[in-house]
C-alpha cells in the first residue's frame, strides 16, 4: 500500500498538482472536473484525498491520510495535540497573516474587538501581547466589520493588499509568514519510513 496523501482543495490544489506530477504522483482523474473526493494515482500505487484546508489536519493527524498539503495558516489555527510533523515548505501560497484596522483610527486603549475566521491565531497573537481581546469569529469579508463597527480591527490573510485599501483600511502587524506545508502523521514516519522519506526527498528536488 502507497502513501495516502490529503490535498487542500481550491489554490493550493492547483498550484501543489503539477509538483506531484514532477514526482510521478497523478490522480487517475482530473480533481476540477469529477465530483470525486477520492483518486487512485494512475501508477496506483497511492491515493489522494482532496478536502477543505481545515480538515487536512485532521486526517494526517489521525492516520487516515499519511500526508498533507495545506497552508501554515491552517496548521496553526488547528492546533490539536499535533499527531504530525511538518517537513518541508513548498514555497507555493505565500502570503502573510496580518492585523488591519481603519486607516488613521489608532487601537481603544480598553478591551479590543478583533474579528477574525482565525481564533486561535488571533487569541494567541494578543495573548503574547499581554492585550485583552474580544475576538469575533466570522467565516468571510472581514474587512466589512470595522466599516459596519462590529471591531475595531481584524486578523486576516494579505497578499496584495488591495482587497484592505478599497475598504478603507490598512495593514498594520504581521503576524507570520504564510506558505504551503508538508505534513507527515507520526505513525507513518515510523511505519513507512521509506516510502514518506523518498516522497519528502523527491517534492524537495522538484520545489
Amino acid at each position: 500500500m502507497g502513501l495516502v496523501i490529503a490535498l487542500n482543495k481550491g489554490r493550493i490544489l492547483k498550484e501543489c498538482l503539477p509538483l506531484l506530477a514532477a514526482c510521478g504522483i497523478e490522480p487517475d482523474e482530473d480533481p476540477h472536473v469529477s465530483r470525486k473526493l477520492i483518486f487512485s494515482s494512475r501508477s496506483g500505487g497511492h491515493q489522494l484525498i482532496i478536502t477543505r484546508s481545515a480538515d487536512v489536519p485532521t486526517y494526517v493527524e489521525n492516520g487516515v491520510a499519511d500526508v498533507g498539503v495545506t497552508g501554515k495558516d491552517t496548521i496553526l489555527e488547528y492546533g490539536g495535540a499535533m499527531g504530525f510533523y511538518e517537513m518541508l515548505d513548498l514555497g507555493i501560497g505565500r502570503c502573510r497573516m496580518m492585523t488591519a484596522g481603519p486607516v488613521g483610527v489608532p487601537e481603544p486603549a480598553g478591551v479590543l474587538r478583533v474579528a477574525s475566521k482565525f481564533v486561535n491565531i488571533t487569541r494567541t497573537f494578543y495573548q503574547q501581547r499581554s492585550r485583552q481581546v474580544e475576538v469575533i469569529k466570522l467565516s468571510g469579508a472581514m474587512e466589512i466589520a470595522p466599516l459596519l463597527g462590529l471591531a475595531d480591527t481584524i486578523v486576516d490573510i494579505v497578499d496584495t493588499g488591495n482587497t484592505l485599501k478599497a475598504n478603507g483600511l490598512e495593514a498594520r502587524e504581521k503576524i507570520c509568514d504564510i506558505s504551503t506545508r508538508v505534513i507527515v502523521n507520526r505513525a507513518s514516519m515510523k511505519t513507512k519510513f521509506d516510502e514518506v522519506r523518498e516522497f519528502i526527498d523527491r517534492l524537495a528536488t522538484v520545489v
